[in-house]
């Protein structure tokens, strides 16, 4: 029962954290150039076990993120039941984000961790973490600390060069993640290209990526938990794009194994861009309007993002005189 409650531990919090990169929480959102506010289900065997919800904000050379997460169901039974919340910021830098803070709680049924990062350049700088590891797991080094990224901030890509859209290169990264206890690479490859419809929001094309695990340090050298996840397990990640910005984020997440299926998915994904200031480039900020829409009695306006990328959000309505 211990190997299945801490692989579905570790499974469920590292895709909660993969999805919970795209939520933010900024000061000022007026000055934004794209924003995302987002929930997504967790199915455990085709059965809801959980959620995760997230909003983002991103700027010119500043980003935020918070998110939390919550498992429980037929997981509390058979798995895991748990929380966890989430939240980093730092700044922007040639397109990508480059992490300075990285806060986290998780509570789960075995236990309580809290951890506090800050970060500069992708180096540890300041480390609080509890509990303390036990005697039984792969010591972390100081070098394992050093040229990594945070669970938030790892899975948020460039799109592609400007002006083309969804590319396969986005999926061509190795992700040198440190969560404050754990230190491990995931490694995607492209896969494939595909489509996504949200019950809120996003509706359009996003690049599907394979995932495979590997463990650094941190964990238990002889836990099966090491082995079920580093023995070829199929996950993918399916990334769509957000509204004024080149970054693309988490639109679903799967895990198949023969005890049954994960599957971590957007059921709203809404974003939302700022007006654009003089002199930004056209690819991200001067978007076609396609068409007033309406659906199920709300009025959408959809522009044109970028190359075959339509968004559509939600109109205001007036504000009462």
């Amino acid at each position: 029962m211990m190997f299945r409650s801490r692989t579905a531990q570790i499974t469920i919090l590292a895709a909660g954290s993969a999805f919970a990169l795209i939520t933010a929480t900024a000061g000022d959102s007026a000055h934004g150039e794209g924003s995302l506010d987002a929930s997504y289900t967790i199915s455990f065997a085709r059965i809801p076990v959980g959620e995760v919800t997230a909003t983002a904000v991103f700027g010119e050379s500043e980003y935020a993120m918070s998110a939390r997460a919550r498992a429980g169901g037929v997981l509390k039974a058979l798995l895991v039941d748990g929380e966890a919340s989430f939240s980093t910021q730092g700044t922007i830098k040639g397109g990508h984000p480059v992490p300075t803070t990285f806060i986290s709680k998780i509570v789960s049924n075995t236990e309580t961790s809290d951890v506090t990062m800050v970060l500069d350049e992708g180096n540890v700088k300041e480390l609080a973490a509890t509990p303390p590891p036990s005697s039984d797991r792969v010591p972390v080094t100081n070098s394992n600390r050093q040229g990594i990224v945070d669970p938030l901030t790892a899975l948020l890509f460039s799109a592609a060069a400007a002006g083309e859209g969804l590319s396969p290169e986005a999926c061509r990264h190795t992700l040198p993640i440190f969560d404050g206890h754990h230190r491990y690479d995931l490694k995607l490859r492209f896969k494939r290209m595909d489509k996504v419809t949200a019950e809120k929001g996003y509706a359009g094309p996003v690049v599907v990526c394979s995932v495979s695990y590997e463990a650094i340090a941190g964990h238990r050298a002889n836990i099966l938990l090491v082995k079920y996840l580093s023995e070829g397990r199929e996950m993918e990640i399916a990334l769509a794009p957000i509204a004024g910005t080149r970054l693309l984020a988490p639109f679903r997440l799967s895990v198949v194994s023969t005890l049954a299926n994960l599957m971590i998915e957007a059921n709203r994904f809404e974003t939302s861009m700022a007006p654009a200031p003089a002199g930004t480039p056209a690819n991200v900020a001067h978007p076609s309007d396609i068409s007033p829409t309406r659906r199920d009695g709300v009025d959408e306006r959809c522009v044109e993002v970028r190359s075959g990328v339509v968004v559509c959000q939600k109109v205001p309505e007036p504000a009462p005189k």
